[in-house]
């Protein structure tokens, strides 16, 4: 198989500095619902990038299930693998790519906890399966076969009811951004790329405050 040889030409749009939001949440609030209105599959799946407390990387596609001015929420195991290098490294950087569209959006930023509440809220619009699931799953733990894992499911939809609350390990996290870069696929690989940014590296506008836009070579 030739992998060097797999190419592809980017010819849908374009993207200028000068004619984006002036606020990336609002730009990439175009963008999703552009997204989602050319039904693409899993227009929410996002790939999130954390590091753990010695720096070293590690990646996973994870959903977005909210975002506004304050930041893109996710939830997850808080003692998994991505939780616990959260709880070390609070920083994280978000990916979503829409090949369909040529369009690719970066997200860098802290991280935090959702409220409990609102934590709460998301657990109990879950489908049953879900919720209990949530309670089963060991997340990131090394299994002894898939057998033992569908037992507790089992065993859990029995004791928990039809109305379990929401597990103390399972929560949700909000990427706070203080930078975003909005990619749109050109031709000869000469891509548009803008990136917002605060006037401090690595730290987000305060409210009100006007982000720095501005154009980067592809």
């Amino acid at each position: 198989m030739d992998i060097a040889g797999i190419r592809s030409e980017y010819m849908r749009a374009t993207l200028d500095e000068s004619e984006v939001a002036h606020d990336p949440c609002v730009q990439f609030g175009a963008w999703f619902e552009a997204a989602v209105k050319a039904e693409l599959p899993g227009p929410n799946a996002m790939c999130l990038s954390s590091v753990d407390a010695d720096g070293a990387p590690a990646s996973r596609m994870v959903l977005l299930k909210g975002f506004d001015a304050r930041g893109f929420v996710f939830y997850t195991n808080t003692l998994s693998r991505k939780g616990r290098e959260l709880g070390a490294s609070p920083r994280a950087a978000l990916l979503f790519f829409w090949a369909e569209l040529e369009r690719q959006v970066r997200i860098e930023g802290r991280v935090e906890a959702v409220s409990a509440a609102d934590a709460d809220a998301y657990y109990r619009s879950r489908p049953i399966g879900a919720r209990i699931g949530a309670w089963a799953s060991p997340q990131s733990e090394v299994l002894t076969a898939r057998s033992a894992l569908e037992s507790k499911l089992a065993e859990l939809a029995k004791t928990l009811g039809d109305d379990p609350s929401r597990p103390p390990h399972w929560s949700g996290y909000r990427v706070v951004p203080h930078a975003f870069e909005f990619w749109q696929g050109r031709a000869s690989r000469l891509h548009d790329r803008v990136r917002y940014r605060g006037a401090s590296a690595g730290v987000a506008p305060a409210p009100g405050a006007r982000w720095i836009i501005e154009r980067l070579a592809p």
